[in-house]
């Protein structure tokens, strides 16, 4: 286990009680237990793979969620507040290319996030069914091209041996 890991570990939980708790020199010593303990916690469930994230990929992510997410709620409230725009709920298939584990549940976790639609596995755990408005709209296939960006989000060696 490299330094760089452990540190880039600490870092992003000291950003995250940065967020949430704010900085005051009075809790130094709470953000110090909290970010070693949880850095300590995270290395041992989650151990560093000899893979990276990709930093361009993970940018690409973050720029376009915003802007996806406002346009899919904007969508959502649209068809939730206007008789004129037809609901058309229902769900559609969705075969993964990330097999099952650590990856797919992160990927399935960040789909979930966007309004509109809802990732759920199925019984066997081989694919999805969306849950969506309107099985009209493409939600297979932009499942697909956010499932694309996360895999290259997660570098290409992931790429190389999954797809």
């Amino acid at each position: 286990m490299s330094a760089h890991s452990v540190l880039l570990r600490a870092v992003g939980f000291l950003a995250l009680w940065l967020v949430l708790a704010g900085a005051h020199l009075a809790d130094i010593p709470a953000a110090v237990v909290a970010v070693g303990l949880a850095t300590w916690v995270s290395l041992r469930l989650s151990p560093p793979s000899a893979r990276g994230i990709s930093l361009a990929g993970l940018a690409g992510l973050l720029v376009r969620f915003p802007g996806q997410s406002l346009v899919a709620g904007i969508d959502v409230a649209r068809r939730a507040f206007s008789p004129a725009v037809p609901l058309n709920v229902g769900t559609v298939g969705y075969t993964p290319r990330l097999p099952p584990g650590p990856a797919r549940d992160a990927f399935t976790a960040y789909a979930s996030l966007m309004p509109g639609t809802l990732p759920l596995p199925t019984e066997d755990g081989s694919a999805f069914l969306i849950h969506c408005l309107d099985r009209d709209q493409p939600a297979a296939a932009q499942l697909a091209e956010d499932e694309a960006r996360f895999m290259r989000m997660l570098g290409s060696g992931h790429e190389a041996e999954h797809g």
